[in-house]
């Protein structure tokens, strides 16, 4: 079988996999409260003993929450760790236990109004969300509700993987896009009013927007604020958490960037740093809830230049 872009399918490939494949069926075959358990025992063990990570999630933390007691900091780390493998559980049961007769049961909408009347028009939609709640559900299950999102995303390497999780966000109505060669697709896509969400809290490079993020200066993907400059695209940022329980959630709307409105942001550097605010606000609130194991706050602000007189 012969690559697609940069995807591998070679022999080594196709074990991790099936290895990767196996490790799902364990989990659907558990059900979802012994999964919660995994998570608590797989969190401590990943957090205190194999320690993955752990210089890097402790220094995120203390840049972000430097009055925190070192003791607050450990618990929040062990609560990511659980979060995340709760999060691979949730994925793994959701196409199973979650579909269109019963999302209802699965999920609270606080702000559904607002929802539906942003699907309902016709012009093309942005929405931006982060690493922060369960993420891969939130594509998944907007499908659900009847909007159709693409979302754009750099391919896994394993290609068996990627086409396994591609399957997977497509289910429910949501495709992908590749992060390079996509500027085409991406353009008739806003032309034809379609929904576009992304992820944005990843790193832009060195020649990213610089705004403030968490109270640190982080680069952003300029590519955000131009797709609803350039088109006229609402910008929605929401987030989708977990509740008391695995496998229920409450997706809201952090906030709605409109061109037709009055004092809306009408700058990259202004939509940038409005939607990292949106973003910043919830996971404070929640910040066992956010991946503090990427690197968020890499590189360094050019410098600032000032004109000699």
């Amino acid at each position: 079988m012969e690559a697609a872009g940069h995807q591998s399918y070679s022999w080594k490939d196709r074990l991790a996999y099936w290895g990767f494949r196996l490790i799902v069926a364990l989990i659907q075959s558990l059900p979802i409260d012994r999964c919660e358990r995994l998570a608590q025992l797989l969190g401590t063990l990943m957090s205190r003993v194999i320690r993955i990570r752990h210089a890097l999630v402790q220094s995120n933390l203390q840049r972000v929450f430097p009055e925190w007691p070192e003791s607050k900091i450990n618990r929040t780390q062990e609560q990511m760790w659980e979060h995340l493998v709760l999060m691979l559980c949730e994925v793994a049961h959701a196409p199973r236990k979650i579909h269109r007769e019963n999302w209802y049961e699965h999920y609270e909408l606080p702000d559904r109004r607002e929802m539906l009347k942003l699907a309902l028009d016709p012009r093309p939609k942005v929405m931006v969300s982060g690493h922060f709640g369960n993420f891969e559900l939130a594509g998944f299950v907007t499908g659900l509700f009847g909007i159709s999102t693409t979302t754009i995303a750099r391919p896994l390497d394993n290609g068996f993987v990627h086409d396994y999780v591609d399957r997977f966000r497509s289910s429910g109505g949501q495709f992908m896009l590749a992060k390079s060669g996509s500027s085409s697709q991406v353009e008739a896509l806003l032309a034809q009013g379609g929904a576009l969400s992304l992820l944005a809290d990843q790193y832009g490079g060195p020649k990213g927007c610089w705004v403030e993020f968490l109270g640190q200066m982080a680069s952003c993907h300029k590519a955000l604020a131009l797709f609803t400059l350039s088109s006229g695209a609402p910008m929605m940022v929401c987030s989708n958490i977990r509740k008391d329980q695995p496998l229920h959630f409450e997706m809201t709307i952090l906030g709605i960037a409109d061109p037709t409105c009055e004092n809306c942001p009408d700058s990259i550097v202004s939509i940038t740093q409005w939607y990292n605010r949106c973003l910043e606000k919830a996971i404070r609130a929640r910040p066992e809830q956010y991946w503090w194991v990427h690197h968020r706050w890499k590189g360094t602000p050019p410098a600032r230049t000032s004109k000699s007189s």
